[in-house]
């Protein structure tokens, strides 16, 4: 029984990988040119270790009248990291595409952790939403950036379309807990 389950398991593990393969090569080969080229390595740097939305959430806990939701961001970027980093990709161990197929070439150094989900496009996801909630009117910018940065890992081929896809899930996740879990805590405290 155990082996039935792990050969089925493997082909359908072997059948989305080469799906999402393939619709990664699609969207590189109709949106690969040396503008993007150099723009990309960039844009995905941004996200790094969620630094540009630490560095937003740090100002944004400089004012007072914005703390909260400062305060928010931090603990969606945490929790969104240590499921996405710490849980997620340890448990499912999915290897990156220049893993799986050495033929790609890289614009960036090679990431060493695993590929799903997308730390990049988690923590941007989780900012974003953070944000979007709390100013109507950063709505876009944020999301702009945060699928700028989730494209940019397609485009570099550091993750295929399901890892982005579960970034932004997990990240979207990562976001309303932190911010349920903040907003009761503030409520039961008499903080709002």
């Amino acid at each position: 029984m155990t082996i039935c389950f792990t050969r089925l398991k493997m082909k359908v593990f072997n059948s989305i990988n080469s799906m999402d393969y393939n619709l990664l090569m699609q969207i590189h080969n109709m949106t690969q040119n040396s503008f993007l080229d150099s723009v990309m390595p960039y844009i995905s740097s941004m996200g790094d270790l969620g630094a540009i939305w630490i560095i937003f959430s740090l100002v944004l806990l400089a004012s007072k009248k914005y703390r909260m939701v400062g305060i928010m961001c931090l603990v969606a970027l945490l929790l969104t990291s240590t499921i996405s980093e710490g849980v997620l990709k340890n448990l499912l161990q999915r290897p990156r595409p220049f893993v799986q197929y050495p033929s790609i070439q890289l614009l960036i150094p090679k990431p060493p952790s695993f590929s799903f989900p997308s730390g990049h496009t988690a923590s941007s996801f989780a900012a974003a939403t953070i944000i979007a909630r709390n100013f109507k009117k950063a709505l876009l910018p944020a999301f702009i950036i945060a699928i700028a940065i989730a494209f940019s890992r397609l485009y570099l081929m550091v993750h295929y379309p399901s890892d982005i896809l579960g970034g932004i899930l997990v990240g979207i996740f990562c976001a309303m807990c932190a911010e349920a879990i903040l907003k009761k805590y503030w409520t039961r405290k008499g903080l709002i």
